[in-house]
């Protein structure tokens, strides 16, 4: 026999946890209330007649469900439960209004990052679509031409057509590697260098009849071997670590504007080839009709570029970029123009100084171009987005002469009324020396830039480092 869930105990009206049931009245008890009644009048409550603890039956139920105690139908007991009830659902309520609250701010700012990054990834997008398209303009194919001057200038024998050379694959990586693709470790830092000083001065290395000091450059593979031109006409070749004059080459009619240090031979205007270890001129090349104003050695050592005032534009500087592909003019009428050697093309233009242009230089990493002119101040073009990125405004009247960056592209120093250096990128000047008592016209970095050399119309020759 198996009681059903609302069978209850006769005695306690209650429905028993332990039932079990009495053979003598076949009803249900609960065991602890029947055992009870039987120990003390030991017969069945229901009929009298005898019943022991052994008569009795087990019954084997599930767990029953036990209605409310009768005090938990009375309306404030009902309104209590209600209450609480009430309050449970609430609490749950506010549970998941939070839990929402929170999911919302983890979706609101994991949109926020989604849209930042698409922002990202559109700039890069379009930043290298324009770092391409300026490669494209900017890079032209294979091949070198040597150009003399701008484009095409005449030779003296008045031929008028460019020399042509054979087709060559630009510079072997060995090459690009030394052109200050990477920063090496060995540069001096920023710190250090902003505390450079004058240590040494050399007054004596051109005649004094005529004073002055117009071109300067240092040996590409030996840094302590200066070169120099002067107005007595003369190129000397001075030793920085033994303080002394290698050579005095001897053979232009006129003041020397630009000299080049090649790695086995240099070159001076005329223009006039040079053996430093003999001393001797080795090789004249009449290619202008003027005067030469600027000369630029190719990257792999065998072209050479040379400007001059022999045509109507008057180019007053040239200078190869690093990769040995394309080369910049400045001339007298403000124009700065960037060239494709091997098309013999103007590819670029940046317009923009006041009077001659007085000096250019490309970075060693091949990312910017510094141009400086008679308006006093120093311009920075980015030659990835073809324009001016940063104009350095110097002192009213401030003459530049000359610009160079040093090997590794990490400083510019600019030479004219006096020498500053700035740090690239913050574009802040570290450095300022007004030691010459006139114009500079010539700066340069040692190797790593463990030192600045520099020349001036006071015939001196000036040394910086720590």
């Amino acid at each position: 026999m198996y009681p059903s869930r609302s069978t209850v105990h006769p005695v306690s009206n209650e429905v028993p946890e332990h039932p079990c049931v009495s053979p003598v009245s076949n009803q249900v008890f609960e065991r602890r209330l029947i055992e009870k009644y039987i120990a003390e009048n030991g017969a069945d409550p229901m009929n009298g007649q005898p019943l022991s603890e052994d008569q009795l039956i087990d019954i084997k139920v599930s767990h029953p469900i036990r209605p409310k105690a009768p005090s938990s139908t009375s309306i404030p007991a009902i309104l209590k439960a209600l209450q609480d009830e009430w309050d449970a659902v609430m609490l749950h309520s506010f549970t998941l209004r939070q839990q929402l609250q929170t999911t919302r701010q983890e979706l609101s700012h994991a949109l926020y990052q989604h849209d930042a990054a698409c922002r990202v990834i559109a700039r890069l997008t379009k930043e290298v679509t324009a770092a391409r398209e300026a490669l494209a303009t900017l890079k032209p194919q294979a091949g070198l031409v040597v150009a003399q001057a701008v484009a095409s200038q005449p030779h003296a024998g008045g031929a008028g057509e460019p020399m042509e050379v054979s087709e060559q694959v630009g510079m072997i990586p060995e090459i690009i590697q030394k052109r200050g693709k990477t920063v090496p470790e060995e540069l001096v830092r920023t710190e250090d260098l902003s505390k450079y000083r004058q240590v040494a001065t050399h007054a004596g290395l051109h005649s004094a009849s005529v004073p002055g000091i117009l071109s300067l450059d240092l040996c590409p593979s030996d840094t302590n071997k200066v070169l120099t031109g002067g107005a007595d006409k003369n190129v000397v070749v001075f030793d920085k670590k033994e303080e002394q004059i290698i050579a005095t080459l001897k053979g232009h009619t006129k003041k020397v504007t630009s000299v080049i240090y090649h790695p086995s031979q240099s070159a001076a205007t005329t223009i006039r080839v040079w053996s430093v270890t003999g001393g001797n001129c080795v090789q004249v090349v009449r290619a202008h009709e003027a005067s030469v104003t600027g000369l630029s050695l190719h990257a792999t050592g065998d072209y050479l570029l040379s400007s001059s005032e022999d045509q109507v534009t008057h180019t007053h500087e040239t200078y190869f970029h690093p990769d040995g592909l394309i080369f910049g003019t400045g001339t007298a009428d403000s124009q700065i123009k960037i060239w494709d050697l091997k098309e013999r093309t103007n590819v670029a233009n940046f317009p923009g100084h006041i009077g001659p242009v007085t000096s250019i230089a490309f970075s060693e990493n091949g990312y910017y171009l510094a141009t400086g002119a008679q308006d006093s101040s120093v311009k920075l073009w980015d030659l990835r987005k073809l324009k001016n990125f940063k104009t350095i405004t110097l002192d009213n009247n401030y003459e530049v002469k000359s610009l160079v960056f040093d090997q590794s592209g990490t400083y510019l120093a600019v030479g004219g009324t006096d020498i500053r250096v700035y740090i690239c990128k913050q574009w802040s000047e570290v450095l300022n020396f007004t030691e010459h008592t006139g114009v500079v016209t010539g700066v340069a970095f040692g190797e790593h830039a463990q030192f600045l050399t520099s020349s001036g119309m006071d015939r001196s020759l000036k040394f910086y480092s720590l």
